[in-house]
């Protein structure tokens, strides 16, 4: 293999973990118990969790609707995702987020913005001010779809990146559809990767439902983003296997896409893989599944019994520990 055994490893667990919260997750939507759209990242999580498992702490990570797997690799956890999801006040968003934009900015890990390219900007600026303050060794990564790339703001922040010669890693799952608008409707380069070199960065490119390869490709180009390689752009081709949110049937994803090499389930191949090489067995795997699945029931009995936020008693104040009056006089 082209990485390490036990990133393999630990990859595919966090992957396993990634797809079994979220079919909990699609569970509680069809049972009323979710407020807001849930979407699922069934078919993206190697290229997710290759991004995610390769940042450290000290870095900036932006992850979008569905980066589930990079996110539990970043450091996040099945419990502070159904306490989000579900409106716990015990969260990190503390209940009065909508349900997929958590995050801890203080730490590097950056509440996602809907607004599609705009974390791109967001990151970018975060690695500049590092800059200012004279951190090194830092990098900062996102990710995005094929369609966030036809935004304004991709263009503005990877251009910015790109002159400043920023440690940004940008990773596009180039999953065929913006929603429900197929690529040949959105952009007419050949392949998204191109569009690296008219910003004058790297360009790779990542087979999106190939483990071992998404963890190859990510790496090198996060490793070579922390040397002062500058911005790196990753494009990954797969399919979504799920509709855009559960609302939608993905009814206008073709047959033969779904029976093409892009259709095929990243996960599934991983456990096939490490079948194959003997790194892990039937048995094996099936206990790490079903010790998943009654944790990540244990913690959703637990969330629905938390409280939610008080209206009444509740400091509307994002990520403030101290009065408005005083964080005032500080900044003058």
């Amino acid at each position: 293999m082209k990485i390490s055994s036990a990133l393999y490893l630990q990859a595919y667990k966090t992957m396993l973990a990634a797809r079994l919260t979220e079919e909990k997750l699609a569970a509680l939507s069809s049972s009323g118990k979710i407020f807001g759209g849930v979407f699922l990242g069934r078919g993206q999580e190697a290229l997710s969790v290759s991004l995610g498992i390769h940042l450290r702490k000290g870095d900036i990570y932006a992850p979008l609707i569905r980066d589930q797997a990079g996110r539990l690799a970043f450091g996040d956890t099945i419990l502070d995702t159904m306490r989000t999801y579900l409106g716990s006040s015990l969260g990190s968003m503390r209940g009065r987020d909508g349900n997929i934009h958590r995050g801890r900015p203080k730490e590097g890990y950056f509440a996602m913005i809907s607004h599609l390219g705009v974390m791109v900007s967001t990151v970018a600026g975060a690695l500049f001010a590092r800059r200012l303050r004279g951190e090194t060794g830092v990098v900062g990564a996102t990710c995005i779809g094929d369609g966030g790339t036809s935004t304004g703001s991709f263009h503005e922040g990877l251009n910015m990146a790109a002159v400043e010669n920023l440690p940004l890693v940008v990773v596009i799952a180039n999953n065929q559809y913006a929603y429900s608008t197929s690529n040949k409707s959105q952009f007419a380069c050949k392949d998204l990767v191109d569009r690296a070199i008219g910003y004058g960065i790297a360009g790779h490119r990542a087979e999106g439902v190939n483990l071992e390869d998404c963890l190859d490709v990510v790496g090198k180009a996060v490793a070579v983003a922390r040397a002062g390689g500058g911005p790196q752009l990753v494009v990954a081709d797969l399919l979504r296997l799920v509709g855009h949110g559960e609302h939608d049937d993905a009814a206008y994803i073709t047959k033969d896409q779904k029976e093409s090499l892009l259709g095929r389930d990243c996960l599934s191949l991983a456990e096939a893989t490490l079948l194959e090489e003997g790194l892990a067995t039937a048995e094996e795997i099936a206990t790490w599944r079903a010790s998943l699945e009654e944790e990540i029931e244990t913690i959703t009995s637990r969330v629905l019994r938390e409280p939610a936020p008080d209206p009444e008693e509740e400091e509307w104040i994002a990520y403030a520990s101290e009065p408005l009056q005083s964080l005032f006089e500080k900044s003058v």
